[in-house]
C-alpha cells in the first residue's frame, strides 16, 4: 500500500488521501490481508510499516518532497517482487515505475490536479489498473477497473439529533472550495457560521476570509483534529460546500451526513453522487439557491442523513469494493 508523504498516515488533521489509505489499510488487516504500508517514519498501522521519509514534508518543511518523493516511491518498486499486488495512492509518478516490475499495479485516482498529468496515465493505460473516487471523476480517455467512493470510520463520527443553529464551512481555504460563498450564503440568511480548516491560500484568507471574522457571526477554528471535527459536524445545522470546481469526491460531505447534518453543496463534481437532493440535503447552482436552501434545512431527516452514511459510505463497505477489484485483478 503506497501512502502519500505531505502528511503522517493517519492525518493528526488534515490529509485526506491518507486517512483513506489508513482506513482501508486497516480494514484490509482485520480481514487477514497481509499488508505492508509504504507511509512517513512516524505513521502508525497495524500493518508491516516501511518508512523512508521521516514526517510528512507539509508538517516539516525542511524536508525537500521531491527528494523524499523519490525515495519513497523508489523503496516500493525497488521490493516489488515481495508483493502480489501494488496499491498505489499517490498520484501519477508511481506509474512511470511500473512498466519496469512484474507486480501489478493499482491506482487509485485521487482526482486530477491538471489536465496536463493526464497524459501520464493514458501512456501506463493498458499497463496499470485505475480506480476512480466517482463516476464524475473518470475520464472518458482511460479504462477504469471500478469506482470506489471512499470510506469513512462511522465510530468516529456522534449522530446527533438536534443540532446547533450556526453553519459550518469544514475544509481548505481556497478559492476553489468556496470559502468566499460560504462567507456570503451565511451572511444572507442572517446565520453564524463557523469555518475550519487549513489555509492553502494564504492571499485569499487575507483578502475574502480575514477581513469578515469577528468571533461572533464569522469565526475560524483553524485545522480541526478528529475530536473537534466531530464536535463541529455533529452540532452545526448545515454543512456549506459551495465548491468552485468539479470535486472528485468530498470526505467531509459524508463525515457531516454520518453525524446526521445535510449538506447545502453546488451542483458539481461528485455531489449528486454524495448527496441525494432534498433527502439527505440540498444541491444548487448559486449563491441564492444555497440561501434558499437553508430556510428549508430544517425539512432533512437527521436519521436519514445518518443511516444513508452507514449504508453508502462504511469503512467495510470500501474494503468489501477493493477487495473484489484486487481478486479481479490477481485472477487475471
Amino acid at each position: 500500500m503506497l501512502s502519500p508523504i505531505a502528511w503522517r498516515t493517519p492525518p493528526e488533521h488534515y490529509g485526506p488521501w491518507e486517512q483513506v489509505v489508513s482506513l482501508l489499510t486497516e480494514g484490509l488487516v482485520r480481514r487477514g490481508v497481509d499488508v505492508t504500508l509504504f507511509a512517513t517514519a512516524n505513521s502508525e498501522t497495524s500493518a508491516r510499516l516501511i518508512g523512508v521519509c521521516p514526517r510528512g514534508y507539509e508538517e516539516d518543511r525542511s524536508l525537500d518532497a521531491k527528494v523524499w518523493e523519490c525515495l519513497h516511491i523508489s523503496e516500493v518498486f525497488e521490493r516489488a517482487a515481495e508483493f502480489d499486488l501494488i496499491h498505489n495512492h499517490f498520484d501519477f509518478l508511481p506509474l512511470t515505475y511500473s512498466g519496469l516490475v512484474a507486480t501489478p499495479v493499482l491506482t487509485t485516482i485521487h482526482g486530477f490536479s491538471s489536465k496536463r498529468i493526464l497524459p501520464v496515465y493514458k501512456k501506463y493505460d493498458s499497463r496499470v489498473h485505475y480506480v476512480a473516487i466517482s463516476d464524475a471523476d473518470r475520464s472518458p480517455e482511460l479504462t477504469y477497473a471500478a469506482t470506489v467512493h471512499h470510506g469513512i470510520d462511522l465510530s468516529n463520527f456522534t449522530y446527533r439529533e438536534k443540532p446547533g443553529e450556526y453553519l459550518l464551512y469544514f475544509g481548505r481555504i481556497h478559492p476553489d472550495k468556496g470559502t468566499k460563498e460560504a462567507i456570503e450564503i451565511a451572511r444572507q440568511a442572517g446565520k453564524r457560521l463557523v469555518l475550519a480548516g487549513i489555509v492553502q491560500d494564504q492571499a485569499y484568507y487575507a483578502k475574502e476570509v480575514a477581513p469578515h471574522l469577528d468571533n461572533d457571526q464569522f469565526q475560524f477554528q483553524g485545522s480541526a483534529g478528529p475530536e473537534m471535527r466531530d464536535q463541529l459536524l455533529g452540532n452545526a445545522l448545515a454543512l456549506l460546500h459551495p465548491i468552485n470546481f468539479a470535486e472528485p469526491f468530498g470526505l467531509s460531505v459524508v463525515e457531516a451526513m454520518a453525524c446526521g447534518t445535510p449538506t447545502i453543496a453546488f451542483r458539481k463534481g461528485s455531489m449528486p453522487e454524495l448527496i441525494m437532493d432534498g433527502e439527505t440535503g440540498f444541491l444548487v447552482s448559486d449563491v441564492a439557491g444555497a440561501v434558499e436552501a437553508v430556510g428549508r434545512v430544517h425539512t432533512v431527516s437527521r436519521l436519514r442523513c445518518h443511516r444513508e452514511a452507514k449504508r453508502r459510505f462504511s469503512q467495510e463497505r470500501m474494503v468489501d469494493n477493493y477487495l473484489t477489484v484486487y481478486h479481479t485483478i490477481l485472477r487475471n
